[in-house]
């Protein structure tokens, strides 16, 4: 019962008035408590993200003080000086973006710092334009308007990995927020270790991400929402000087995190984009396009014979794969050093089309940071030109290497290029999609996600994860399992230890298990090539497996 020790500690230490009265409005909540405190917030390869509030378990001030003194320190070992900082649209990420400056500055350490919300991907570019030692990004992404997060990117502008992060972690675990003192924004301002940015770092950014384009934009309509996030400038900002016009959706089209008309702002999920279709159909737009709420993914919906499609990340990613590599062969720009990067969970559709134009297929680990670890091992060859376009099945992409992150920026421009491109050729993005299938298999992805909240379902799913790795199954629904991986013990693949499991199947399938690193979630993630109706029946029998194992 550590948890009710930690509860008294706060009560006893806390001053933030709006703290205290949430730890008053728990004080007879047993339950409450408990979720609140029975653990610290992790520090790992993802930063930190949890529900704002008062406890070690929340995102507030003194979890966000406790954390940038731990990114003090490690700065302090490394002799790194200077940190970039920006933020999203959410609830308090303005207040924990400066708090996180001032606790840097009171150990000397110099920031620069946006006067306005920006996407993710930005935050990566400042990181490398001021030649910083770290970078810290306040983003929950596509969470719910009740949680927050802290992202930390290294020099190279992609997110730290393991050795660094458990590093972090270590010194974040021997501080008391309660002993951290910091003064004023306004005082650090005149020492002159606080700078806000210009307008020329974001113009510069906007050519940077211009430079990717492939062809000019042609006549087509678009309305575009930012999901009330931080894509609502620089988006249409875009757009337009590339001479596309762009309608905005207007409930959705300013910074609000309390997202009041779409509780969960994922581009993923079809009811993110519910309004953006409904303005659609009025001027029977070709595309519509969303953005999470940190503008660093991006979902869409095309017009196919009078219905608006849902796009999935997978099959866009294959369709910007096909898109750049056809154009640069075209161009005779492609040769067999070059390379796409995606993550293991994603299509493997890409993999044949790589194949098929003579160019390399990387899969790494969930997570961008992988594929941006393996554009800096690019760089660091003096071959970043090598690296053609990296994607995640979670809607993530780049092409370019000016960030080291997805960018729904960048991403939304190529989309809007790439229809315009097949427009043109008298195609919409499903029949091009169809072309894809018909030339390489019929490739079906589905993802799907079983929930763990609070401190029972975090230990139950730990319980089953541990289980799947001791008694793994011999079948999967009515399929066979030929083989197991697991990710944390596995030597067969050059890569990092992850909490990752795949069982392949006897359909020639396969099933990929991890845990989220963000929120309490197992995902799965299947894969099938066979033809359509045979794809069907195999997801449905090898989900109703997992719906009975992870009840």
């Amino acid at each position: 019962m550590d948890y009710l020790k930690t509860f008294k500690q706060w009560q006893e230490c806390v001053t933030d008035s709006t703290l205290k009265k949430e730890l008053k409005k728990i004080e007879n909540d047993s339950k409450a408590i408990e979720n609140a405190f029975y653990k610290d917030l992790e520090f790992g390869t993802a930063g930190l993200r949890g529900i704002i509030g008062v406890g070690t378990n929340c995102l507030n001030i003194y979890t966000i003080m406790r954390t940038t003194m731990g990114v003090a320190q490690y700065m302090a070992k490394h002799n790194l000086k200077n940190v970039a900082i920006s933020y999203d649209s959410r609830n308090k990420s303005k207040l924990f973006a400066e708090v996180a400056s001032r606790v840097l500055n009171s150990q000397g350490i110099k920031t620069y710092l946006t006067d306005d919300c920006m996407p993710t991907p930005f935050c990566s570019y400042m990181t490398r334009y001021y030649g910083c030692g770290l970078g810290v990004m306040i983003t929950a992404s596509h969470n719910p308007k009740m949680f927050n997060g802290y992202k930390v990117y290294g020099s190279d502008g992609a997110q730290l990995l393991e050795e660094p992060s458990f590093e972090i972690s270590q010194f974040v675990k021997e501080i008391n927020p309660f002993e951290i003192k910091i003064k004023s924004m306004k005082y650090y301002q005149k020492q002159g270790l606080v700078e806000y940015i210009d307008s020329k770092i974001v113009d510069d950014y906007i050519a940077c991400v211009k430079k990717q384009s492939l062809n000019a934009m042609g006549d087509i309509k678009v309305v575009y929402t930012p999901l009330n996030g931080t894509g609502y400038k620089l988006v249409p900002r875009v757009l337009r000087e590339l001479g596309l016009k762009v309608n905005i959706v207007e409930k959705q089209g300013y910074p609000n995190g309390n997202f009041t008309t779409c509780p969960k702002p994922n581009p993923e999920k079809a009811e993110a984009l519910k309004l953006a279709i409904e303005d659609a159909k009025n001027t029977q737009a070709e595309l519509v396009l969303a953005t999470d709420p940190d503008c660093d993914r991006v979902g869409i919906a095309v017009l196919d014979k009078g219905e608006y499609v849902l796009f999935t990340g997978n099959e866009v990613g294959a369709l910007l794969s096909e898109y750049i590599l056809s154009n640069k062969k075209k161009r005779a720009q492609l040769h067999s050093d070059q390379m796409i990067i995606k993550s293991l969970v994603s299509t493997s559709l890409v993999d044949a089309i790589a194949k098929d134009y003579g160019v390399k297929c990387v899969n790494v680990l969930t997570g961008f940071k992988y594929i941006g670890n393996q554009i800096l091992k690019l760089e660091e060859k003096n071959k970043t030109e090598n690296f053609l376009f990296g994607f995640e099945e979670s809607y993530g992409y780049l092409a370019g290497s000016y960030v080291r992150d997805k960018d729904g920026v960048l991403a939304s421009m190529l989309i809007c290029e790439m229809v315009s491109y097949y427009k043109q050729q008298g195609k919409s993005l499903v029949e091009k999609l169809n072309e894809l299938y018909e030339k390489y298999g019929y490739y079906k992805h589905v993802v799907t996600s079983y929930e763990f909240a609070g401190a029972s379902g975090n230990k139950h799913m730990k319980d089953l994860l541990d289980n799947l790795r001791k008694n793994p199954s011999k079948n999967i629904g009515e399929f066979e399992v030929t083989e197991v991986v697991d990710y944390l013990t596995q030597t067969i693949y050059d890569l990092p230890k992850a909490n990752m499991l795949i069982f392949s199947l006897s359909n020639g399938g396969n099933v990929i298990i991890r845990p989220s690193g963000t929120e309490p979630l197992i995902k799965t993630y299947t894969t099938v090539n066979k033809t359509p109706d045979v794809n069907e029946r195999a997801i449905a029998s090898i989900q109703e497996h997992f719906k009975k194992y992870f009840k």
